[in-house]
């Protein structure tokens, strides 16, 4: 029967150190310092030249490809020709001494760092696991703890100050608002959702945005358009209600690998500061010669001066259970904090 290769989502190297063997032979062997440890035949899926491939190679690759492939299986028999295929590669590259070369040396080298690494973090956190006590510390000083108020409101977004001064003026005689805004909005023209934003926090949208409305009574607008660098807006404010934080059950799934990372971190600080480092290279580069600035630099028109964005105000926020904003030219993500959930 013809024996093939079959494709694998699997890392090749990590697999073939699992094929171990029983005893030298001449075909370049390793150092002893660094042979595996002998395998019996009665623990062996197959022998090749006198090398055994070991069952808990071939267990080792079955559950690798299971968690690649989310479930999918392979027959056996597949499984062990592609161990004996690989069995044989390594031995035909060791006879041609290929792991002498000086860049198989050097990958093989940082191989083993990265292994090292991952087996140094994985042996830290089982050591240091997150515990019960410490998730819920973090939920009450940073979750629990989240003050803030969140708003419902409505906006009409046009291009320039005079768009927006002339909708105020309609809305004095009692225009309807979100007529207004499904007609002009720019942020409602197609979705003719009368410029509705739902619910957010004052750290959702840019700071001119989130202060005007702050700044509203419940059931009023702007009597002066509020620019960002999107436009001009007119906003309505329709409610606020206080933040109600997430229950601890669930956020408790993202707030242990945070804790598990910032573990880790404190763990390499320690050793950072313990350890003697001399760092041997420039950190920076060479700051560039300055450049010759000419004797009458052009000055922009007000036209061709491009606008200045004024920056959102981004603070770190807790999760909150409110309901999700939809998308608007005037919202402004703020950086999720470690503990973030979806709204």
């Amino acid at each position: 029967m013809k024996k093939k290769f079959i494709p694998l989502l699997v890392v090749g190297t990590a697999l073939i150190a699992g094929c171990n063997q029983e005893k030298a032979t001449n075909v370049g062997s390793a150092p002893a310092a660094t042979a595996t440890p002998a395998v019996d035949k009665a623990d062996a899926v197959a022998v090749v030249n006198g090398q055994y491939i070991a069952k808990s190679t071939l267990e080792t690759l079955e559950k690798e490809i299971a968690e690649r492939s989310h479930g999918q299986t392979f027959p056996k028999e597949k499984l062990v020709e592609e161990l004996i295929q690989r069995e044989l590669l390594v031995q035909d590259a060791t006879q041609k001494q290929l792991d002498k070369s000086p860049e198989l040396v050097a990958q093989l080298e940082a191989a083993k760092k990265a292994l090292l690494t991952q087996a140094d973090l994985q042996n830290f956190i089982k050591a240091n696991p997150v515990t019960d006590a410490e998730i819920k510390a973090e939920y009450d000083s940073k979750v629990a703890a989240e003050k803030g108020t969140e708003y419902k409101a409505r906006h009409i977004l046009v291009k320039t100050e005079t768009e927006a001064k002339k909708l105020i003026t309609e809305l004095d005689k009692g225009a309807d608002f979100a007529k207004l805004a499904n007609k002009n909005s720019l942020d409602a023209k197609e979705s003719q959702n009368g410029g509705d934003l739902g619910w957010f926090s004052a750290a959702q949208m840019v700071a001119p945005f989130s202060e005007a409305v702050a700044a509203l009574e419940k059931g009023k607008y702007t009597k002066e358009p509020v620019k960002t660098q999107f436009g001009f807006h007119v906003i309505l404010k329709e409610d606020s209600r206080p933040v109600t934080p997430p229950p601890l059950e669930a956020v408790k799934e993202q707030l242990t690998p945070f804790l598990q990372r910032k573990k880790v971190q404190e763990m390499i600080e320690t050793l950072r500061k313990q350890a003697k480092v001399e760092i041997l290279v420039p950190l920076t580069d060479e700051t560039p010669k300055a450049e010759t600035a000419p004797a009458e630099p052009a000055t922009p028109t007000a036209e061709e001066a491009p606008a200045a964005a004024e920056p959102a105000k981004a603070i770190e926020k807790a999760p909150a259970a409110a309901e999700e904003k939809p998308a608007t030219p005037a919202a402004e993500p703020a950086p999720a904090a470690p503990a973030e959930t979806k709204k």
